[in-house]
Order: structure tokens, then C-alpha cells, then sequence
């Protein structure tokens, strides 16, 4: 037996990891089990930070290659060193995942190697690539493994041709054709990145609009933008099979998503991206008696104990939005439960960003969803084409909306397109964790000339009016 821990974590993505820390910095004696060689998960591995990575450098191609020129810089035409770019992506990730290694030693917590799983209550068995098992005794567990993407029945996944983000973040070489499947947050990412690097890109949809879940009006008037840079749409269609051929190329069969004549589009490479599904494959769940719900996702209460005492579950594994910084939310509010004190997560204020360009990024409820609660609200928006610093940037793409009560004005929720959205979005967060008003937001000064300016003046709307529209 190994010695006794106060908190055994099974994964190190987000959740896992900064639950380790947290709890270490509460005085808990704490082991990790992570499968991988690096830790940091899919996230900093093979999601979030590598795909970060390669939009920024291909944003900067397009820029280079397309609005330089209007801004007064004039450069041969630029020419793409994949190589070079993907090797940005990687030394990208290995300094993340050495930054948690450097975390982890500084709070002294332990790292087992292999495949975790739960015999019982207060035991987990890692079970190494080779060599004997070992078996940790722990007062707690906190399952944090994640999520894995999900894939079409009968569409066989090489990473090559046929690929998943992961696959999607490494091609050797820029496709001519690209077929994404899903117009959800991953598929138009990755989409977006070989579209600006010379793909053409056409995205299919099982349903009736891209970004399901977000803000009807913003997927309506993100899409038309997507269209302007040049990506395909095929909604309410299906993908009935992908079939390679002969000439190595591969024929993606669509059909309309109610039934009826399939079509044939060639690719060279399809990225399947319709979704992620909880990973617990191998925990031994079922052994140790904890529950699961109808989507293979723990069941756990308000602080995230499972159906077995000692044994808790946070980020992809259950219930809610599949993004790291929830994981990381949950992962300190266990930590601090399991310490005495009172954590915390407020899911009404977490934020969302598609890192496109423009970037989308909301927080609390959409229009959508206050029409079907039957909820009183008003709206308040503003282009970017009426924002100096936009003008100046020639990123006028897009606005600001934002919800608000009818009554108490408060902040319901709101949702930007445009250029850095995902770090604008944060005041609004800010706001909706105190229970804001638009006016407290409106009465807030702002620098001038800012991007940020658009925010203030969204406010401005849903009172008197705004001053610059």
C-alpha cells in the first residue's frame, strides 16, 4: 500500500489540476493519476491551447496577406511555413503542460502514472503502460477524466483523412478540400484555420442554424460573416458516409437532414466535430457502485458527490457547458468543500467563446431562451462600425447585445460578435456575479478610444439611448 492521501484525482486537465493545487494549498496531501505522458489533458495537449495557437498564426497569415495592404504596409506576398507553424503549436503546449509539472512540484503533489480506476471507496488502482499496479489508499477521489470526441456510426476515424480535432490539429499539409462536420464551437475553429490557410471549407449541419445553444440573432449574423471569408453551408443535412477513393481522396455522402436524395461532396480531409462525450472508460464505476445519468455523465449533487461518499466528479464528466474553465470552477469548489469551507460555482455567469475571427462570446441567457421562460426583457445593442478604436482597426465586424430585466434592470445576459469578444466579455461577467444593473454598467466610465467603448454604449441603449448611434 502507498501512503495514505487526503485527495486522489483522476485526470489532470484543467479540473483536475487546479483542484491538485487548490487543495494542496488548503493543506491537503495530494496525488494525481493521469494516463498521459504530459499533464494538462486534452486541453493543453490536444484542445484548447494548441488550437489557440494555430488561429492566431493563421489570423496573422490572413491579415498579412489581405489588410496590410489598406493599412499602409507592403509586403511581398506572404508565403505559409506549416512546419514552422505547427512547431509554434507544439513548443505552445510544452510550455503549458511544463508549467503545471512546475506547479504540481511546487505544491508537492504526487503524480502516478497509468490508467486510474476505482476498486472501492477510499482505494484507486493505477495500472502503468508496464510494471505492477499500484494501489492508492485516499480519504477522498475526485474523478476529473473529461470528455472524448463523439464520432458518426459507421465513420472510421484514421486522424489522417478522416479526422477529430486532434487529427485536424496536425495536418501535414493544407487541404484542398475540407469537409466539417458540425457547425458547432470546434468545427467552425478548426474550419476557420484551414479555410484562412487556403482550404475551401463546407460545413455540415444536422440542423437548422450553426452554434447551437447560442443567441439565434448572433449565429444568424455570424454565419452571413463566415460566408463573406469564404465558408460553405449545408444545413439541416446529414452525413450518411464517407467513402475513400481511389485517388486517395474521399467522398463525404449528405443528405437532407428529413430525408431525401444524398449528394456527393469530394474532400481531401473530413473533420468530424459534432460534440465530445463524457470519458470513464475503465474507471470501474459500475463496480463501485456510482451512478450515472441517461448520458453516461456522473450524477453528483450540489457539491459534487457522487452517488458513493468519498468519491466526488467535476468538469466533462458531468452535468453542463464542456468547457476547461467550468472544470477549473468545479475544481476549486470541491477542493475547498472537502476543506470545510463553502464552494462555489455560479453557472448562471460562465462565460462562452468561439475563437474566431471575429470571436463570439456570451454570458447568462439568450434571447431565445427569456422568449420561451416567458421572462419580460429588453435589449440593448450597438454596431462596431459606430466605434472609433473599430474603425481604426478595420475590425467593424459585428456588435454588442445585451439582456436585461424590463422591471428590475437587471442583467440577464449578453453576447458579443467581434474582434476580441472572449476578453471583452468579462465585464458583463463581472456584472452578472453581483447581480448588476445596465445602468450601473452604463454610469461606468470607460477609456477612450476602446473597443470596450461598444459595451458601455449597448448599456446606454437599454436607458435613455446611446450617444454614438
Amino acid at each position: 500500500m502507498a501512503d495514505q492521501f487526503d485527495l486522489t484525482i483522476i485526470g489532470s486537465g484543467p479540473g483536475g489540476y487546479v483542484c491538485a493545487i487548490r487543495a494542496a494549498q488548503l493543506g491537503m496531501k495530494v496525488a494525481v493519476v493521469e494516463k498521459w505522458a504530459t499533464l494538462g489533458g486534452t486541453c493543453l495537449n490536444i484542445g484548447c491551447i494548441p488550437s489557440k495557437a494555430l488561429l492566431h498564426a493563421s489570423e496573422l497569415f490572413e491579415e498579412a496577406n489581405h489588410g496590410f495592404k489598406a493599412l499602409g504596409i507592403d509586403i511581398p506576398t506572404p508565403q505559409l511555413n506549416l512546419p514552422q507553424m505547427l512547431n509554434h503549436k507544439s513548443e505552445t503546449v510544452a510550455s503549458n503542460v511544463g508549467g503545471v509539472d512546475y506547479l504540481f512540484k511546487k505544491n508537492k503533489i504526487t503524480v502516478f502514472r497509468g490508467i486510474g480506476s476505482i476498486p472501492s471507496a477510499g482505494k484507486v488502482l493505477v495500472t502503468p503502460q508496464s510494471g505492477p499496479q499500484t494501489e492508492i489508499a485516499t480519504k477522498n477521489i475526485v474523478v476529473a477524466t473529461g470528455s472524448v470526441s463523439a464520432n458518426l456510426p459507421g465513420i472510421e476515424i484514421d486522424e489522417k483523412q478522416v479526422v477529430t480535432s486532434t487529427g485536424a490539429l496536425s495536418l501535414e499539409k493544407v487541404p484542398a478540400k475540407m469537409v466539417v462536420i458540425g457547425a458547432g464551437v470546434i468545427g467552425l475553429e478548426l474550419g476557420s484555420v484551414w479555410m484562412r490557410l487556403g482550404a475551401q471549407v463546407t460545413v455540415v449541419e444536422y440542423l437548422d442554424r450553426i452554434l447551437p445553444g447560442m443567441d439565434s440573432e448572433v449565429a444568424r449574423q455570424f454565419q452571413r460573416m463566415l460566408q463573406k471569408q469564404g465558408m460553405e453551408f449545408k444545413l439541416s443535412s446529414k452525413v450518411a458516409g464517407v467513402d475513400r477513393t481511389d485517388q486517395n481522396g474521399l467522398q463525404v455522402r449528405v443528405e437532407p437532414a428529413k430525408g431525401g436524395d444524398a449528394e456527393i461532396i469530394d474532400a481531401d480531409v473530413a473533420l468530424v466535430a459534432i460534440g465530445r462525450k463524457p470519458f470513464t472508460e475503465g474507471l470501474g464505476l459500475d463496480i463501485a457502485g456510482v451512478a450515472l445519468d441517461e448520458r453516461g455523465r456522473i450524477r453528483v449533487d450540489g457539491h459534487f458527490k457522487s452517488s458513493v461518499d468519498g468519491i466526488y466528479a467535476i468538469g466533462d464528466v458531468i452535468a453542463g457547458p464542456m468547457l476547461a474553465h467550468k472544470a477549473e470552477d468545479e475544481g476549486i469548489a470541491v477542493a475547498e468543500i472537502l476543506a470545510g469551507q463553502a464552494g462555489h460555482v455560479n453557472y448562471a455567469a460562465i462565460p462562452a467563446v468561439v475563437y474566431t475571427n471575429p470571436e463570439v462570446a456570451s454570458v447568462g441567457k439568450t434571447e431565445d431562451e427569456l422568449k420561451a421562460d416567458g421572462v419580460n426583457y429588453k435589449i440593448g445593442k450597438f454596431p462596431f462600425t459606430a466605434n472609433g478604436r473599430a474603425k481604426a482597426m478595420l475590425a467593424t465586424q459585428g456588435f454588442v447585445k445585451i439582456l436585461a430585466d424590463a422591471d428590475t434592470d437587471r442583467v440577464l445576459g449578453a453576447h458579443i460578435v467581434g474582434k476580441n469578444a472572449g476578453e471583452m466579455i468579462h465585464e458583463l461577467v463581472t456584472l452578472m456575479e453581483f447581480s448588476g444593473a445596465s445602468e450601473d454598467l452604463a454610469r461606468t466610465t470607460h477609456a477612450h478610444p476602446t473597443l470596450s467603448e461598444a459595451i458601455r454604449e449597448a448599456a446606454l441603449a437599454l436607458g435613455d439611448g446611446a450617444i454614438h448611434i
